[in-house]
């Protein structure tokens, strides 16, 4: 079965965490990606988070679907290297600070110069212009500059940050979206463009109407913990046997069915129960109703009788329960995947299905540079001149 990227060429010169996620969710659908690394200082990622017997397990899954190469871009015959590279490629995705590539002589009027069919796919902090533009920008600071840790946390905690790479994962959804639009023009134009994404900006276009509601009415978003300022009971509740589930009451009918099945019909009946913002207003009243009744029951009691009454509510799963779960099963959503390191190891799977061209993990991560040779020998260099390259430092 053919994928729906077969023949795409894509080279990979990002790190930490954005781009080459981006590039992963390429590969997965059939891209050659060619993930470029230094050669005495591997994508940072190899390094983060727990090893197994030294083999770090974050690049398993940052690196599946690639070949690794070594190159040392900084050096004139590594950029000059890396223009061959580019030349029948279709897309780059690069996340230096900006300025660096137009250093080495590499940045897209002589990239395009080279090849014009070229999608530069340039991922930084802080977009390619502007005042901040050549500060050092990660995801954390996304996070704090997009308003996400704003309205994040309890009403009189501190602004809260994800313990994961929210924005760069955002980032990367959106790079590889912006990736496929580049790609659909240049089947019509006949020639590639940049893609200038700034992590700062996908993760505040998931925060909803917030800047519209600041712009209309003056409101800011404040920080309401697991609780909804439009709807409730909406939080999380402890049960019986220690363990939690979250409840959402986003409809009407919904919030009805669930303080009928807890035993508290008569709430109903209040007249301020018929809209979203009055329930909110009466949170503390609905969150103990809902806290006593899911308190005196275990979790999957409490989940039995919320799917019988058609109320909605999800047990709070940690990795344990994800694997153990039978709609993650039925979804293929974790897959195991051939390792020459490992031998076998499990990750997210592609984060949706293709009736007819699905995506596919086919390897974990590759050892670093493992592809050097086939890669460039590839482009006509011969045995002695990849030794002679990597005795100099190039490769």
């Amino acid at each position: 079965m053919t994928a729906p990227l077969d023949g795409v060429k894509v080279v990979d010169l990002a790190t930490l965490f954005a781009g080459p996620l981006a590039a992963a969710f390429l590969a997965d659908f059939g891209a050659d990606v060619i993930k470029v690394e230094h050669p005495a200082k591997p994508d940072p990622s190899r390094g983060h988070g727990p090893a197994r017997d030294g083999v770090g397990l974050w690049w398993k899954v940052l690196g599946r679907n690639k070949r690794t190469v070594t190159l040392n871009l900084s050096d004139p015959e590594g950029a000059e290297l890396l223009r061959r590279l580019l030349a029948d490629a279709d897309v780059l995705v690069e996340n230096f600070r900006p300025g660096t590539l137009e250093r080495w002589g590499l940045g897209p009027a002589e990239l395009h110069a080279v090849n014009p069919r070229l999608v530069i796919t340039r991922i930084s902090g802080f977009g390619q212009v502007g005042p901040y533009a050549r500060r050092p920008g990660f995801g954390t600071l996304a996070e704090a500059m997009s308003g996400f840790a704003a309205a994040t946390g309890e009403p009189d905690g501190p602004p809260t940050l994800p313990p994961f790479g929210l924005a760069d994962s955002v980032s990367a959804l959106a790079a590889a979206y912006a990736v496929m639009l580049a790609l659909r023009a240049r089947d019509v134009t006949g020639t590639g463009q940049v893609v200038d994404l700034a992590i700062i900006e996908p993760i505040m276009a998931m925060l909803g109407p917030q800047i519209t509601w600041y712009d209309q009415l003056g409101y800011l978003q404040p920080r309401l913990g697991n609780r909804s300022n439009n709807n409730a009971p909406r939080n999380t509740y402890r049960c019986a046997d220690g363990r939690w589930v979250a409840v959402s009451t986003s409809a009407q009918s919904i919030a009805e069915r669930v303080l009928r099945l807890i035993g508290r019909p008569e709430l109903v009946d209040e007249p301020w129960f018929g809209t979203g913002s009055g329930r909110a207003a009466h949170a503390d009243e609905l969150d103990a109703a809902v806290s006593a009744w899911v308190a005196q029951r275990d979790r999957d009691e409490v989940v039995a009788a919320f799917e019988e009454a058609q109320a909605a509510v999800a047990p709070v799963y940690d990795v344990r329960d994800i694997l153990a779960d039978p709609q993650y099963a039925a979804l293929g959503t974790v897959r195991t995947v051939p390792d020459e390191e490992l031998g076998e190891v499990r990750m997210q799977n592609v984060p949706f299905r293709l009736t007819g061209t699905p995506g596919e993990i086919r390897h974990a991560g590759r050892r670093h540079g493992q592809d050097t040779d086939t890669v460039f020998g590839a482009l006509g260099l011969s045995a002695e001149e990849l030794a002679a390259l990597r005795e100099r430092g190039v490769l």
